[in-house]
């Protein structure tokens, strides 16, 4: 059986992130023969071109994370209907220096919760905007627009919802299908084709 490792990258920095908790459930859900393992941002310094020449250690590390992972689910809050400036400073330091971008080739995920009607559906477009710019091959379906209700993801990962569980198995099987193009080169094989 192949084995996948998916990154995930949490948007946001807050000890009480619903979007946390929302991937530590993705974490717990994933099928045979995957496993999800962080990304963290939180220790990335602003981002500066005057990094390009010399990168710091943690953003050498976080960009060595994506390198090792076969895909990324970046799992998101929405912030004034945009993404939060931290993650925005994260994708900036993967997408530097010119001609190095993490995400270049990389199949990504855009997923997140929100206590919201509209979940975060403006903030993934714009996240969807960025990573196309980055030449990520990002997965168009299932849309991951979660309404949070109260105590719908546990700190451990539980779902107190079988129909929101079973949507995020089905949802990391598509992530894993579009992955598994991707390692067995069918889609650039096809883009080439093109």
């Amino acid at each position: 059986m192949t084995q996948y490792t998916i990154g995930y990258i949490v948007g946001s920095i807050s000890s009480t992130s619903l979007n946390r908790r929302l991937a530590t459930a993705l974490a717990r859900l994933a099928p045979q023969g995957v496993r999800l393992v962080e990304i963290p941002i939180a220790d990335l310094p602003f981002y500066s071109p005057d990094h390009d020449a010399d990168y710091p250690q943690a953003a050498r590390a976080y960009k060595q994370a994506i390198a090792d992972v076969d895909g990324v689910i970046i799992v998101t809050p929405e912030y004034s209907r945009s993404i939060p400036g931290v993650l925005k400073n994260a994708l900036d330091w993967a997408a530097r220096p010119w001609g190095q971008g993490s995400f270049d080739g990389k199949p990504t995920a855009v997923i997140g919760t929100s206590g919201g009607p509209i979940s975060t559906a403006a903030a993934q477009q714009h996240l969807k905007a960025i990573l196309s710019h980055y030449n990520a091959p990002t997965l168009g379906q299932p849309e991951g627009y979660i309404q949070s209700t109260p105590d719908l993801f546990g700190e451990d990962g539980s779902v107190a919802n079988d129909g929101t569980a079973d949507f995020l198995r089905s949802y990391l099987d598509a992530f894993t299908a579009l992955i598994a193009r991707y390692a067995d080169g069918d889609a650039k094989d096809s883009a080439a084709a093109a």
